[in-house]
């Protein structure tokens, strides 16, 4: 299942990735060739001018450096999770806080799962799961259009050249619609969101639609509000939908609007992916509370070896009447999140809430994360820039293909769980670099074989909601 073998560029140590990320600012991103590409993948020469140059800071130019080791490391958590996830106890005690829509399992493992990190001295830390992950189109064209403006860069630039992303993106939607139907051919695929044209990352809608009918797929953009559900098929307009690539963020599909797709969910006349199975046993942050405690998780019949691989979720409690007031005291040290939130909306450094802010936390649905800071790119005081170029997280992207045996090898460019391939990539409505990954002290067979892939601008809010303000990228 791996791809050809890449050497990935020679970075001789940790401290030699943090040197790179505070001293090395050359610009690899070739933007007319990136704009050539979208215009070429999406088949409209107007692409690059009406969706990609109206967000300047969608990519930067700048790429990260990024410890091999860092690498495997956040892989054998994204799996030990998988793993968790599959103990019965473990997942009885999250579907019992999960809504009625979320308990049946239609089979769907959930097409792009999205595991956040951030990266500190003490190695990556997990601080949440999304199950409506997006980037990994427009990334992988990123990833192609990079400049080998010093040798670190160059072997990660060969080795996203030679991805084969889109192939296993069909494979993985392939494979999702074979979990719930079988056999049968697939019909038409429907990309759908809340009014898709006004969201930000509408451009990789377009690209994935492009992907789907190249290969051979039928596939629409739909705004989920217009669906209707008319005798046992689910219609975008007059077109019937068997499949949905769903980027809602209404997760159990509660919303009015959604009632369609809700009842088509329901009665299994559609395969959706992600749906309210996979939020309710990876993404709700309430699970994080779990899979932080080792003692719950022993109880649930977790090994020790899985447990240590755990270990790199912080701490995370449900925020109660009860334990409020010593939350308060010890806000410092946390970040609060609400429990069914998404992105970065409603979340709160401990140092920023005020005393307004914290009655609505006090009053429920929010979780308390011990705080793990982001990692810090350096800054670039030829350009005159500020004290640092924002903080950045990762993230990971998790396909999956027909196998079952569940390995983690670093000779592999994927590491593969339960047929699970995971990829390093970015996050949501942030600023796009490419990684340039380290490899491990070993010979080049052993080596780790990483494509060029992203991080993400973690924008970090301040007690009123709003987001801090971090320099431009260059």
């Amino acid at each position: 299942m791996s791809s050809t073998a890449i050497p990935a560029p020679r970075i001789s140590s940790t401290s030699s990735a943090d040197r790179l990320n505070q001293s090395c600012f050359c610009i690899t991103l070739d933007r007319n060739a990136l704009c050539r590409a979208l215009e070429r993948e999406s088949e409209d020469p107007a692409f690059c001018a009406a969706f990609i140059q109206t967000k300047p800071h969608l990519f930067s130019n700048v790429p990260v450096f990024l410890p091999s080791e860092a690498i495997v490391k956040m892989g054998k958590i994204v799996v030990a999770i998988e793993e968790a996830a599959r103990l019965p106890a473990y997942r009885a005690a999250v579907l019992s806080w999960a809504p009625e829509i979320a308990q049946e399992d239609h089979g769907p493992l959930g097409a792009f799962m999205g595991y956040d990190f951030h990266l500190d001295d003490d190695g990556p830390k997990l601080i949440e799961i999304n199950t409506n992950a997006g980037g990994a189109f427009l990334n992988a064209l990123l990833a192609r259009a990079q400049l080998a403006c010093c040798a670190e860069v160059e072997g990660a630039i060969t080795a996203a050249r030679a991805s084969d992303f889109e192939a296993e993106v069909v494979r993985m939607f392939r494979d999702e619609w074979h979990r719930q139907r079988g056999d049968t051919p697939i019909p038409r695929i429907a990309i759908i969101d809340d009014r898709p044209e006004e969201q930000y990352l509408y451009p990789e809608f377009v690209l994935a639609r492009q992907l789907f009918l190249k290969a051979g797929l039928d596939a629409v953009i739909a705004d989920a509000s217009q669906l209707r559900y008319e005798q046992g098929r689910l219609l975008a307009g007059d077109l019937e939908i068997g499949m949905v690539y769903n980027r809602l963020v209404d997760f159990a599909l509660e919303r009015p609007e959604h009632a369609a797709l809700n009842a088509a969910y329901r009665e299994g006349a559609v395969v959706l992916t992600p749906n309210p199975h996979n939020h309710a046993l990876f993404a709700d942050k309430r699970n994080l509370t779990l899979l932080s405690d080792p003692a719950a998780l022993e109880a649930f019949g977790a090994s020790p070896e899985l447990r240590a691989q755990l270990a790199g979720i912080p701490q995370t409690i449900v925020v109660t009447p009860e334990n409020a007031d010593l939350l308060w005291h010890t806000r410092k040290d946390l970040f609060f999140k609400p429990a069914a939130g998404h992105g970065s909306k409603a979340v709160y450094r401990g140092d920023k809430v005020t005393r307004g802010v914290w009655t609505e936390i006090a009053g429920g649905g929010y979780v308390a994360q011990r705080l793990a800071a982001p990692g810090e790119r350096g800054q670039d005081r030829r350009r005159g820039r500020g004290a640092q170029d924002g903080c950045s997280s990762l993230h990971l992207w998790r396909a999956h293909s027909a196998g079952r045996r569940a390995t983690l090898s670093r000779a592999d460019d994927e590491f593969q769980n339960a047929g699970r391939r995971i990829r390093l990539g970015i996050g949501r409505l942030t600023t796009l670099r490419p990684i340039v990954p380290e490899p491990p002290g070993a010979s080049d067979a052993q080596r780790t074989r990483l494509t060029a892939a992203g991080a993400r601008r973690k924008m970090l809010f301040q007690g009123t909601g709003s987001p801090a303000n971090f320099s431009r990228p260059v």
